[in-house]
């Protein structure tokens, strides 16, 4: 199968132009998934600290009406997140989507950055920590957002449950993009699987001082934590042919068939 990872604007006159070139691309390549950075159908909303309810509930409609277009991208699976009201409860629910079944929730995000540029923590609530992996046709993902990477256990469990690949959709800084990339790579080595991410890419607001802005190279890696395949701002989306069953090898090889607690 053929996977497509991406960075994406997500100002609406760049995302409509970058949308349309992923379209074409993901036809081209005639890819079987495509990974989505993290909540990438409104500008990033994590700037001001103090929760706007106007805001969170007009990214929620953007997201809603974007994911009727994820059909563009059909036959192909679609996994992101998008921003999500459950009764008087927000979240970042991860998702999957294809043509036939439409949108399913994979897991809403747990781990919550609350620092300059990342105040998610105080805008939506923690997610039920379950992680468990999700059939997305003939593979099973293990999804891992943004911060979530970071928790390195969790790769551990996706790997012990058999997992081809683990997935991050991301909205993390250009100047960190080099310590993510290795922590992505460790994430797949730890889990036999083979490694996606995608990444939003976003300028801080004119009004914000805090120096913050988005941006940084999707990835995807293998089960050894080999780089396939990167994106640039020349070359935003990526396609590379995986084979499940070396996921599948790599679980009974080093270091993965190490006994531990």
């Amino acid at each position: 199968m053929k996977v497509t990872v991406c960075q994406l604007r997500n100002d609406a006159d760049g995302l409509e132009a970058d949308w349309q070139n992923l379209v074409a691309h993901v036809r081209e390549e005639d890819s079987g998934l495509v990974l989505l950075p993290e909540m990438p159908f409104y500008p990033w909303l994590f700037w001001r600290q103090e929760y706007d309810p106007n805001i969170w509930n007009r990214a929620v409609g953007l997201h809603d009406s974007w994911i009727k277009q994820l059909k563009d991208l059909a036959p192909a699976i679609v996994v992101g997140t998008r921003p999500l009201n459950v009764g008087q409860y927000r979240y970042n629910e991860g998702f999957s989507w294809d043509g036939e079944r439409g949108i399913r929730e994979v897991h809403s995000k747990y781990y919550l950055p609350n620092e300059t540029g990342f105040w998610e923590a105080s805008w939506y609530e923690q997610g039920g920590g379950r992680f468990n992996p999700a059939v997305c046709g003939a593979l099973t993902i293990g999804m891992l957002i943004c911060t979530e990477m970071w928790f390195m256990h969790r790769a551990r469990e996706y790997g012990q449950a058999g997992v081809h690949l683990l997935v991050t959709p991301r909205a993390t800084e250009p100047a960190t993009a080099e310590k993510w990339l290795a922590g992505g790579r460790a994430a797949a080595v730890i889990a036999g699987a083979y490694g996606l991410s995608s990444c939003l890419i976003n300028d801080r607001p004119e009004s914000d001082e805090s120096g913050s802005s988005l941006g940084g190279r999707g990835w995807i890696v293998g089960p050894e934590g080999e780089v396939l395949a990167e994106t640039t701002v020349a070359e935003p989306f990526v396609t590379v042919e995986i084979d499940p069953a070396l996921a599948e090898a790599a679980k009974s090889t080093y270091p993965r068939y190490i006994a531990h607690d």
